[in-house]
């Protein structure tokens, strides 16, 4: 028998964080289920979602090798949205906690009330859920206006946490999003390891990196580029990896086009399932469009292990 676990290719690639490590070892969900699920958007060049595609649309290669899709969904269900919100110390300089306000109050804006389910998490060193999974709009806005920032930061421990209470809850277009100026002095966990978490769990985490109105590049080019390194560097590796993305809110125009290709992206989410080798080991998986114009963002493989139980997914 074996056990499949859905991970980045981080976790065992040397090229990523620099010496190669073992895979992660995340705690076990188990699901009984022996297929791999990947949800899927996919992007026209001018960076729209495409909807209205089928499984004959797509290509799966898994291990080099091509893969038959054996279950394909598109229709519209419900968003499961879980916002995860910095309330470390680095929030309180220049009005950050602020600005992430901001972006919380349009995803709320973005999610259908009643229909969509909305939570609310906040961190420093410890994880606090404010809000549990409940119908939007619940009670987001006024949990936010009580929070009282203060403390280190366990960035990547948090979203590992948030990304594992939000699995537990079902759901299959569901996703963390972070509000975060993306400092993390505390965490125990690597980018890479959180990665291989949250795609094991098929949690796609988008990141919401929050500017202070004194730090936008429009005023300060130096703090610009910091955000710059920020989008291309770990933490928005963490993002892609899980099949998530990662944005910077300058300003409010931003916030408001990044909640919106949140939400919109999760609602025309493609939901695939196929048979995996059961050949022991790291399995990178390369979900394409038939169209090379399309651009598809999905989960990056999976791993089998050997277990004396049945199959598993993880």
């Amino acid at each position: 028998m074996v056990v499949l676990a859905v991970a980045a290719p981080l976790a065992i690639d040397p090229a990523g964080f620099g010496a190669a490590q073992d895979p992660p070892k995340p705690p076990t969900f188990r699901t009984g289920v022996s297929r791999v699920a990947v949800a899927a958007t996919v992007r026209d060049r001018k960076g729209r979602p495409v909807p209205n595609l089928t499984s004959k649309d797509f290509e799966l290669v898994d291990s080099g090798m091509s893969r038959q899709i054996a279950e394909f969904r598109s229709e519209t269900s419900p968003v499961s949205l879980a916002i995860l919100v910095d309330d470390s110390g680095s929030m309180v300089v220049g009005q950050k906690r602020q600005a992430a306000r901001e972006v919380a109050d349009h995803l709320i804006h973005w999610l259908t009330p009643g229909t969509d389910r909305v939570a609310l998490f906040a961190f420093h060193q410890y994880l606090d859920e404010l809000q549990p999974l409940a119908p939007a709009p619940g009670r987001v806005r006024e949990e936010f206006d009580r929070l009282q920032s203060y403390g280190k930061t366990k960035l990547y421990d948090a979203i590992a946490e948030a990304g594992r209470q939000l699995a537990a809850q079902g759901g299959p277009r569901r996703a963390l999003v972070v509000l975060t100026d993306g400092a993390d002095n505390a965490s125990r966990l690597t980018p890479g390891e959180v990665s291989g978490l949250a795609s094991s769990i098929d949690v796609p985490v988008y990141v919401v990196v929050v500017v202070s109105p004194l730090d936008r590049p429009d005023q300060n080019p130096l703090k610009g580029k910091e955000v710059a390194a920020l989008v291309e560097g770990r933490l928005g590796d963490l993002a892609r990896w899980t099949g998530g993305d990662i944005f910077a809110a300058i300003s409010p125009a931003s916030s408001s086009v990044a909640a919106r290709q949140i939400v919109t992206e999760l609602r025309h989410q493609y939901l695939i399932t196929f048979e995996p080798s059961r050949v022991p080991g790291w399995h990178p998986i390369d979900l394409r469009a038939r169209d090379r114009g399309l651009v598809v963002r999905a989960r990056s493989g999976y791993i089998v292990q050997s277990s004396p139980d049945r199959p598993v997914v993880f």
